[in-house]
């Protein structure tokens, strides 16, 4: 790391040298003191570099630096600062030693094919990458002794363009490692540590890559090197290849290359965690380990699956990938020996009882692989064991229930800098370190209506000249056409009751719902007296046209001149532009087909931040809501479309409860009776919904109990 931090920052006076290490440390992305150490340097210098301090200190000019070394009130907060970031990651971290019997050799290997952790690392797509980064942020926090493993992906997920008639178009975002958190994994020789995956034909070879965070490990693999032909270079290119041969190559190179990658590192770890099925083939590494040590086939699957720990995150059957058998057959006839299978024992891992002929389900493989196995809410349990009933009650060794941990969000991650002020004030300048402590969050109360509301609209303030910025960039650098403008939100008005919208762009969450009514949505928003917008963003997935149409309605709407630039979509969501919807929105709306939502965690980030929620009953918001902190509809079981009882919902909760009560203000400009939602929503979510809550109950129902397994195991 020396050695790194003296070529990436040769500027870098050597009283002030830590700044290197804290910049190559995400740590920092959760400590808003940590972000004020680069800040202080040079304010515009931090926007300009979008918040990356690797990127602002490479590109700052030496004198500026020499500057701020020799100014006393700099160095007395740098000491600080460094101080206490030198003792969080040296540090194991106490409560998971505190509370798992056994954590000798309990390192727990982390499998996930995206992780949202900054914008400046688009490795992620949506949800499910945002909770990986969450989880391990959380574990890192705890002292859970977590390694991760996932893909470096150099082109990212996707670069969101939208044309002038509305449609979504994909470019390549190039991640530019020499300006990011993130470092080369060097062999014993200095040189760029290669490990090959075992079993491909042709072979394929990973470079590895690695990012702190705090005290975990991300390790990250690329196939993007020259010891790789041309077709083997693209199979880690970008997240979700649509070829379903290309996503079967990813998905072993995940697998079996990512448990190959802690045995070159020399990483023992005793329990696996697979984060939705894409890494699933882990778990024949795992078995193929105890075979060469000399298990039959039944031994290993049962120590592996007392090892093993899977959580689901979808309920819609598309999102579980099925590869056909001729494909599987291809890549894997070296492998199934190895496991004293034949190739009818080794599809049968894969297979649905359900719908056995569809193909080698990765789902099924986990399921059948795992004994600690989960849901990511209550109702998304439900669902899950009907979906998967067939397997869970077939009588077989891997027969029975799955439990459920509702997902949850990394606090000091998602909590607004100015709102955690706000907090320190009120709530105690320490419940940040026991926030999952229900009891903290009734001291919200004390905060004075006005104080919170000040600081919310000044949130408000700061979304909307964010999106205005936006928008003038577009125009200086693409000549959009004015219209375009109007569409992405440059005629937004602070004053105005603000709903926000930001999700996938799947047709299941029905992004475009609320456009149901056309005539009936003008009234509302342009209400003379009490007017409403609404923010949307989000992306579809590249080979999603149904998403994409549903976009584009959403786009053109935006632009249509009825609509009076009340409605703006915000091109190109990523995890900066969700911070500032998730703390600039008066309103969060959510209104998925019920029950495909498994869980939702944007609604738990606005519900934090002093946002009330407004989602149908499902995910999360079914356990959330408690009809004092946000509105709920959907009730109803309908056996059809239920588009126009849902949209009718929305309209009449709009019309004769959110947008009377967010304007009846008080004589200081206050919404009295607003601020009360506001405040419920965020002491009955704060710790309910936290990755902290999320990760114990991990630690408790799973990663404590397969330790113990694991060491049975091993004495």
């Amino acid at each position: 790391m020396e050695q790194l931090i003296d070529r990436v920052f040769p500027n870098l006076p050597e009283r002030i040298r830590g700044l290197g290490y804290v910049a190559y440390n995400l740590w920092w992305s959760w400590h808003p003191e940590a972000r004020m150490l680069f800040k202080m340097i040079d304010r515009q210098a931090w926007k300009e570099s979008v918040h990356n301090p690797v990127k602002m200190l490479r590109e700052l000019p030496g004198e500026i630096l020499e500057k701020v070394a020799s100014d006393p009130d700099y160095i007395k907060y740098y000491d600080a600062i460094y101080a206490r970031y030198k003792h969080y990651v040296n540090s194991k971290g106490e409560w998971f030693w505190q509370h798992v019997e056994s954590p000798n050799s309990s390192t727990i290997a982390y499998f996930s094919a995206e992780y949202g952790l900054h914008h400046s690392l688009p490795f992620y797509a949506g949800g499910l990458g945002f909770l990986a980064g969450d989880h391990v942020k959380e574990c890192s926090d705890l002292g859970v002794p977590v390694v991760a493993i996932g893909f470096m992906y150099p082109e990212g997920y996707v670069r969101q363009k939208i044309r002038e008639d509305g449609w979504q178009e994909g470019t390549d975002e190039k991640i530019d490692r020499e300006f990011a958190a993130i470092r080369k994994v060097q062999d014993e020789n200095g040189k760029h540590l290669i490990v090959q995956v075992p079993f491909t034909e042709p072979a394929i070879y990973v470079a590895l890559w690695e990012i702190a965070i705090g005290r975990v490990k991300l390790y990250l693999m690329d196939t993007d090197i020259d010891h790789n032909i041309p077709e083997v270079r693209k199979i880690s290119a970008r997240l979700y290849i649509g070829d379903i041969e290309k996503r079967l190559k990813q998905e072993i190179v995940l697998g079996i290359g990512g448990y190959q990658v802690l045995k070159t590192l020399g990483i023992e770890h005793s329990i696996i965690h697979l984060n939705e099925g894409h890494p699933a083939f882990a778990v024949l590494e795992l078995m193929r380990d105890q075979i060469k040590e000399g298990k039959n086939f039944d031994d290993a699957l049962s120590e592996t699956r007392n090892r093993s720990v899977f959580t689901t995150h979808t309920p819609v059957p598309a999102g579980h990938d099925v590869f056909p058998f001729p494909l599987i057959e291809k890549y894997f006839s070296l492998y199934w020996p190895e496991l004293n299978l034949s190739k009818e024992a080794f599809f049968e891992l894969g297979v649905n009882p359900e719908t056995p002929g569809a193909g080698f389900n990765m789902t099924a493989l986990a399921l059948k692989t795992c004994r600690f196995r989960n849901a990511v809410s209550k109702k998304h349990r439900e669902v899950t064991q009907k979906m998967w009933q067939g397997l869970l009650k077939s009588g077989a060794s891997y027969s029975g229930e799955i439990d459920y941990v509702t997902n949850g969000i990394h606090v000091p991650t998602w909590i607004e800098p100015k709102i955690m002020l706000l907090f320190n004030k009120y709530l105690g300048p320490d419940w940040i370190d026991h926030h999952d402590d229900p009891s903290i969050w009734e001291l919200v109360d004390e905060i004075p209506d006005k104080e919170l509301w000040d600081v919310h609209f000044g949130l408000k303030n700061k979304l909307i000249n964010f999106i205005r910025e936006r928008v003038r960039k577009r125009w200086i650098e693409d000549r959009i056409n004015p219209s375009i403008a109007m569409a992405e939100g440059v005629m937004l008005d602070p004053t105005v009751l603000t709903l926000g919208f930001a999700r996938r762009f799947a047709t299941y969450k029905r992004a475009n719902l609320i456009l149901y009514d056309r005539e009936r949505l003008k009234r509302i928003v342009n209400n003379r007296w009490r007017p409403v917008q609404i923010i949307f963003a989000g992306k579809a997935h590249p080979a999603d046209s149904p998403g994409k149409q549903v976009l584009q309605e959403v786009f053109l709407a935006a632009r249509d001149p009825e609509f009076a630039g009340r409605i703006a979509f915000v091109e190109d969501y990523g995890e900066q532009l969700a911070q500032y919807m998730v703390h600039g929105v008066d309103v969060w709306l959510n209104n998925p087909i019920p029950p495909l939502e498994a869980s939702g965690t944007s609604g738990m980030k606005a519900s934090l931040n002093g946002v009330p929620h407004f989602s149908i009953l499902d995910g999360w918001w079914i356990e959330g809501y408690n009809g004092e902190n946000g509105w709920a509809f959907g009730e109803e079981i309908v056996d059809d479309d239920r588009n126009e009882v849902d949209a009718r919902a929305i309209y009449d909760i709009l019309e004769n409860k959110i947008v009377p009560l967010y304007y009846d203000v008080s004589s200081e400009g206050v919404p009295e009776g607003w601020v009360k939602i506001m405040k419920a929503a965020i002491k009955s979510n704060g710790p309910r919904f936290s990755a902290r809550r999320m990760v114990k109950e991990y630690t408790s129902k799973f990663y404590g109990p397969a330790l113990a397994e694991s060491h049975k195991i091993r004495t």
